[in-house]
């Protein structure tokens, strides 16, 4: 329940009536009024009836057939249908409306990337609350998960509840007596910030999969102008984030040391792993192989929803813990009454559909598809931060350099494929590193603000980002303070609350008010 009012949102409404008109499209639409493909599984039904036993219905087939028959702006089979779609708010994507509330900070100037390329020109839709101080020295960046808007908490000009808002306000952790809370929507994503939805300055046409590869870093360095050109904050006194927020709590304190005083990193990582690589790569490709995609040139089509829908139901998975879920559906059949069947039937299997059918208009898939790719290539160790602050001074000389301008396309530089030529083979790792090299690494990486009052809070039931990965970012913390610094590593505080406090795993930091709430109001006090 607290989950739901979590996110509620204006974006879900639309999304919800449109989902409603397709059910009620399903429970009405006659033989005559499907889709080609549809009348076509009926007939492969009828062929059937002389066989052992008859073929059997998908239900949840023809629920997704009907949401891209609605999607399609060339239908012509169900007007009724279309019309009263119309009247909704129209089938297009939620993302692709404009969502009220939030502010935009435009940047002019370009913004160059880790990975090669550059953003010419870009914006950032950003929601703050509380009041700035006279000297500037009350402000808090709140950082968002993969998927998250700037809506953290409602206000006079969105007053639906943002996703963390019983985290925000009057005496809540963060204090809006005391604090300045700015959070946006970070570049890359759809929801008013420069993503691939967004129109490149160049042509006038949707960026799409010409949108060059982000990092996480990136992500901070432009939410750092915002700060310093939007509100004349020099030195934010807390950078704050969960999930991929709580990479980017790190990656502002790394990239800008001088300009924070206080970090909290919650259920997140100093480097991703290759479990969550993994898992992040199957909804990448699930994604990909959806016939709408494209190749990322979508906007004036039906959107791949149904890749959208499968890999939020795979991302569902990550997100919570088994126990959890041992205990909030066992092995129930949604209809034990009923003869199982192929599309969902068990309560955690509509769980997974209801998640996905309802994330599947909700973000630009090309949105997902990056920002995920960033949380991918995550890696504060020395070596990874030297090597993209190379590259970024590289690419920017050349930009400057009117004789090499060509090489700033979003051609070679942001599209080159890795994969080879020839079938894939298993290849043992051409570079290794020994466990010795790579925890030096990662020290070095983070020691430079190491002398930080920094708060890392993990979840033991999370398996999308394990608990130790919290203690290693804390662990090296403590040590680089000690090293660098001559510290006692007292500045580094550690959190970890075990499943007999939490067994939501990683969607912990968007329920547990208390246990996640509490410290983050001591540490900031």
């Amino acid at each position: 329940m607290l989950r739901s009012s979590i996110y509620q949102s204006s974006r879900l409404e639309a999304t919800r009536a449109l989902n409603k008109i397709v059910s009620s499209y399903l429970q009405t639409a006659s033989y005559s009024t499907r889709s080609s493909s549809q009348r076509k599984l009926h007939n492969i039904s009828n062929d059937s009836v002389s066989s052992s036993n008859p073929a059997m219905d998908f239900p949840c087939l023809d629920k997704l057939q009907a949401k891209t028959d609605l999607l399609s702006s060339n239908n012509k089979t169900i007007p009724s249908i279309k019309s009263e779609i119309d009247t909704n708010q129209g089938p297009e994507p939620v993302y692709s409306r404009v969502q009220s509330g939030f502010q935009k900070y435009q940047s002019k100037d370009p913004l160059f990337l880790d990975y090669g390329g550059f953003l010419p020109k870009f914006e950032i839709a950003y929601e703050q609350w509380g009041e700035l101080n006279s000297d500037k020295s009350n402000a808090i960046l709140l950082h968002t998960g993969l998927s998250a808007s700037s809506h953290a908490k409602s206000q006079p000009d969105n007053t639906k509840p943002g996703w963390w808002e019983n985290f925000i306000g009057p005496d809540l952790p963060l204090d809006t007596n005391k604090y300045f809370i700015v959070c946006t929507n970070v570049i890359g994503g759809c929801y008013g910030s420069t993503g691939p939805s967004s129109i490149d300055p160049s042509d006038n046409k949707h960026y799409a999969t010409r949108f060059p590869i982000l990092s996480v870093n990136d992500m901070v360095r432009a939410q750092e102008r915002l700060m310093r050109e939007q509100f004349g904050v020099e030195k934010l006194y807390a950078s704050v984030g969960s999930s991929m927020g709580g990479m980017q709590s790190l990656a502002y304190a790394q990239e800008f040391p001088d300009s924070v005083e206080k970090i909290i990193s919650i259920s997140g990582c100093a480097r991703s792993h290759p479990y969550s690589i993994a898992m992040r790569h199957a909804q990448r490709q699930v994604l990909m192989s959806d016939p709408n995609w494209k190749r990322g040139f979508y906007y004036d089509s039906i959107p791949p929803h149904v890749g959208m829908k499968l890999s939020r139901e795979i991302a569902t998975v990550t997100y919570r813990s088994g126990p959890e879920w041992e205990i909030r559906f066992g092995r129930e059949r949604a209809n034990p009454d009923v003869k199982p069947g192929l599309c969902p039937d068990f309560l955690v299997e509509t769980y997974l559909d209801h998640q996905g059918n309802k994330f599947s208009l909700e973000y630009d898939p090309n949105s997902l598809l990056y920002i995920s790719k960033a949380m991918d290539l995550f890696d504060l160790g020395k070596a990874n931060r030297n090597a993209a602050e190379k590259k970024r001074l590289e690419f920017q000389k050349a930009f400057e350099d009117e004789s090499n301008l060509e090489i700033t396309s979003s051609g070679p530089a942001c599209s080159t494929s890795s994969v080879p030529d020839e079938n894939y083979k298993v290849k043992p790792r051409t570079k290794t590193i020994t466990w010795e090299e790579s925890e030096k690494d990662l020290l070095d990486g983070l020691s430079n603000f190491s002398n930080k009052e920094v708060l890392v809070i993990g979840v033991k039931s999370d398996i999308l980002f394990p608990h130790w990965q919290q203690l290693e970012i804390a662990n090296k913390l403590k040590e680089g303070n000690q090293k660098v610094f001559g510290g006692d590593g007292s500045n580094i505080k550690h959190v970890e609350l075990g499943e007999d406090i939490s067994m939501f795993g990683h969607d912990t930091f968007l329920l547990d008010v208390e246990n996640i709430g509490g410290p983050v109001k001591k540490f900031l006090n």
